[in-house]
C-alpha cells in the first residue's frame, strides 16, 4: 500500500503544479516534496512525472492517480477541519489572511486583545496580496475585500471601504489637474475596483509611479508625486492629504470568511467573533 504521506504529496502537486507551491501548501520543503514523489513512483512501480528540466508534468498514469487521489486529500483536510471544529479549548494557534493594509491598520488591536484574555492563543498573520485557500488550510479566517463564491465557507460583511482621490496639500495647490501625475498599482492589483476607477479618472494618462504596496503609493504622494485612489481610514485624517475630488472613486467591501467546517473550532470562533465585531465598529466610524 502507498504510503499516505507520498501520496499527499503527489496530490499538492498535481493541485499547484510545481513543487515549491506544493511545499508551500504542506509547509516543507520542495525536496522532500521531490522525495516524496519519487518514493511514491517507487511504492507503485508508476512513472508519475516527467521531468524535462525545471518543468514538472504528469505522466498519462500521473493524471489518473491524480484524479483517484484528490478526493482523498479533500476527505482528509475534511477530518482535519472536523476535528479542529471539536476542540473546545481556546489555544493551539488560528492563522488569518488579510491584505497588508488591512492587517497593518486594522488587525494589530483586536489581536494584542485576544492575547491579553486568552494566552495560550498563538496567532498567525498573513499579509499577502493574494487569497490564501480556506479549503486548503493556508489560513483559518480571512479578511478580504470581496466575497467569496467557492467553497464551504462562512462570510460577514463587516463594512466596507471608500476610496478618494488624494494628493499632498501642497503639491495639489501648484499643480493644476490636467498636468497630475497618477500613481497605482503594478500588475499584480491591476484588477481591483480603486485601480480599475483610477485608470477612468486619468484617461488616457499613463500610471507614471507603479506600485505593489499601498504603503509606498502613500509614500509616494506624501513626497508631491501626484495623486493616488487611497482609502479614506488611511488618507483622510492625514494633515498632509487633501482630497483632489469631492466624490469617492470607488467602495469596496470587507468580508470576514471562515471555513464552515470550523464553525465549533472554539479558538477560531473566537477570533472570528473578535474580529467581526471589532471590525464592524471600526468600519462604521
Amino acid at each position: 500500500m502507498a504510503d499516505w504521506e507520498n501520496l499527499k504529496s503527489f496530490a499538492a502537486l498535481a493541485r499547484s503544479g510545481t513543487l515549491s507551491a506544493a511545499a508551500r501548501l504542506l509547509a516543507v520543503e520542495h525536496a522532500t516534496i521531490a522525495r516524496r514523489i519519487a518514493a511514491l513512483e517507487q511504492e507503485l512501480g508508476l512513472r508519475l512525472v516527467d521531468r524535462r528540466g525545471r518543468q514538472l508534468l504528469l505522466t498519462a498514469a500521473g493524471k489518473r492517480v491524480a484524479s483517484l487521489v484528490g478526493p482523498m486529500d479533500a476527505q482528509a483536510q475534511a477530518i482535519e477541519r472536523t476535528a479542529s471544529g471539536e476542540r473546545a479549548e481556546v489555544s493551539g494557534e488560528v492563522t488569518i489572511s488579510a491584505t497588508p493594509v488591512l492587517a497593518a491598520t486594522m488587525l494589530a488591536e483586536p489581536i494584542v486583545d485576544l492575547r491579553r484574555s486568552h494566552p495560550r492563543l498563538t496567532i498567525r498573520v498573513l499579509a499577502e496580496t493574494r487569497y490564501s485557500s480556506l479549503n486548503q488550510r493556508e489560513a483559518d479566517i480571512a479578511v478580504r475585500f470581496s466575497r467569496p463564491i467557492e467553497g464551504d465557507l462562512t462570510a460577514s460583511k463587516v463594512g466596507a471601504v471608500t476610496f478618494h482621490l488624494y494628493g499632498s496639500r501642497a503639491y495639489l495647490e501648484t499643480t493644476s489637474a490636467s498636468d497630475w501625475t497618477f500613481i497605482g498599482y503594478d500588475e499584480v492589483l491591476e484588477g481591483a475596483a480603486q485601480q480599475a476607477a483610477l485608470r477612468r479618472v486619468a484617461g488616457d494618462k499613463p500610471l507614471a509611479l507603479r506600485s505593489s504596496t499601498l504603503e509606498l503609493q502613500v509614500a509616494l504622494v506624501h513626497a508631491g508625486g501626484g495623486v493616488a485612489a487611497l482609502p479614506d481610514f488611511i488618507a483622510a485624517g492625514d494633515p498632509v492629504l487633501a482630497r483632489a475630488r469631492r466624490e469617492k472613486i470607488a467602495q469596496r467591501e470587507v468580508w470576514l470568511v471562515f471555513h464552515t467546517d470550523l464553525k465549533r473550532s472554539a479558538p477560531v470562533r473566537t477570533v472570528a467573533t473578535c474580529l467581526r465585531d471589532f471590525l464592524r465598529a471600526k468600519l462604521a466610524t
